[in-house]
């Protein structure tokens, strides 16, 4: 078994290393020590990704992620699939009367729900994330985007920017690695 230490090292760090680490590496079993649980859930989704099995163990503050090649395994990524990308930096939708921008916001999102294909991933940044907390409008819409299938993330730093990461009500934390890789994968990109 591999072994790869993070702790100490925030987001995106840890992904990206463990990337490098299994580019350089090709390890058939890998476990990667994190210290918080963003990164460990980030590092687990990760590697789940790259088609390894994992396992997560915990004590105190430290997690260890630990991973293991599943034979004949590799990563599949569909050139014919559609990938639709909503990215959200804001709170409201234009520029010009934030009263109005709020209004076509809550619009925008609540039309996503009749897109076909379904937004593929809708990721938030900056004061966009305070639309997927605790006390937003859009919880429900959101809720229900997820719940039909659309990847609902916010972006972990910004999360910690406004001290508001325990209060995500709809979809997970991401972190920059994957909304950077996101912009990669994705076939079209909106943003109201």
């Amino acid at each position: 078994m591999k072994f790869l230490d993070c702790c100490g090292k925030s987001c995106p760090i840890p992904v990206i290393e463990t990337k490098n680490f299994i580019e350089a590496e090709d390890p058939a079993e890998l476990e990667v020590t994190v210290d918080n649980e963003t990164s460990c859930e980030n590092v687990r989704r990760f590697l789940a990704s790259q088609g390894f099995t994992v396992t997560v163990k915990s004590k105190e503050s430290r997690f260890a992620v630990r991973g293991l090649k599943k034979p004949g395994e590799t990563p599949v990524v569909s050139e014919n699939v559609k990938r639709v990308l909503v990215f959200v930096s804001g709170e409201t939708m234009g520029q010009g009367s934030d009263e109005l921008g709020r209004i076509l916001m809550r619009s925008f999102l609540y039309t996503l729900k009749e897109l076909k294909p379904l937004p593929w991933r809708i990721i938030f940044v900056n004061s966009g994330v305070k639309l997927a907390v605790e006390g937003s409008p859009y919880i429900d819409t959101l809720s229900e985007l997820a719940a039909q299938g659309a990847d609902v993330v916010s972006c972990g730093t910004c999360l910690d920017y406004f001290q508001i990461k325990d209060k995500v009500r709809a979809g997970r934390i991401s972190n920059m690695y994957e909304i950077a890789s996101s912009f990669l994968e994705a076939t079209n990109v909106i943003k109201p």
